[in-house]
């Protein structure tokens, strides 16, 4: 967007200033929901994994009891051959016939117990699943508890915030359009260099603001003076005169007073 006029160094020095109160005000609000919004996507995530898991389980079951009838099948079916067996023993014309005969039951016989053996393995994985899927559902509904609770905190926050920070967030953008993109590229600049994101900074007791370096008293003059746009050495914030911080603050005070 092209700028309207060419500002003077002091109009640029309190629209720098305004941008700064109005992102720091932007920042305040975002500290209020802290690490909520990444709590609760955690908890989602969580809860997510959880389920699938769950449904894991469920389906391993329905496995388990599949094969738990295929060994009863097998089952019914050795019992049967066993008697068909038995039956043909009792007509047999040799020794060797009824041996053959003798050595199919015993093997029906085998196959039994091995299935009897697999299906007392199967319940006893049914039961342990079982507990488990109790367990895990516990921890889901758990959670789902927590993750109920944590979105009403994040919901309540946004309800109270979103509105004034979309604002916000627009007002910021217009100050930005306001001044020439040079010093908006260094006060962006500074800005993601600081802790606190403080970019510009007024002179408190001599020094820039929470910095406890000294300025020179003719640094101080050329400052209140609004002339130039001065730095500190120290820490590269841009400077601004207490007077002018006072009455941009009375400004913004009022703005933001309009957007809550």
């Amino acid at each position: 967007m092209a700028k309207s006029k060419e500002l003077t160094v002091e109009e640029r020095l309190r629209a720098l200033y305004d941008l700064q109160l109005i992102d720091s005000r932007i920042d305040e609000i975002r500290n209020v929901r802290g690490e909520l919004p990444l709590e609760v996507r955690d908890l989602e995530d969580e809860v997510a994994g959880l389920n699938i898991r769950l449904e894991k389980l469920v389906s391993n079951l329905e496995v388990i009891d599949h094969d738990i009838i295929s060994k009863k099948n097998l089952i019914e079916e050795s019992k049967s051959l066993i008697k068909k067996y038995s039956e043909q023993q009792k007509n047999v014309r040799n020794n060797r016939e009824f041996n053959s005969l003798t050595k199919e039951v015993e093997f029906q016989e085998l196959e039994i117990q091995l299935a009897d053996k697999h299906i007392k393995e199967f319940k006893a994985q049914i039961e342990q699943k079982k507990e488990v899927i109790a367990e895990t559902k516990e921890r889901v509904k758990e959670r789902e508890n927590h993750l109920k609770h944590k979105k009403g905190e994040l919901d309540a926050i946004l309800a109270e915030t979103e509105k004034e920070e979309q604002a916000l967030i627009g007002k910021s953008k217009e100050y930005q359009e306001q001044i020439e993109e040079r010093l908006v590229a260094a006060y962006n600049r500074i800005r993601k260099n600081v802790k606190n994101g403080l970019a510009v900074v007024p002179i408190e007791r001599g020094a820039a603001g929470g910095s406890f370096f000294t300025i020179p008293p003719q640094i101080q003059v050329e400052i209140a003076a609004r002339k130039k746009v001065i730095t500190d050495e120290h820490s590269g914030r841009i400077l601004v005169d207490a007077q002018l911080a006072e009455e941009q603050k009375g400004k913004m005070e009022k703005l933001f007073a309009k957007l809550s």
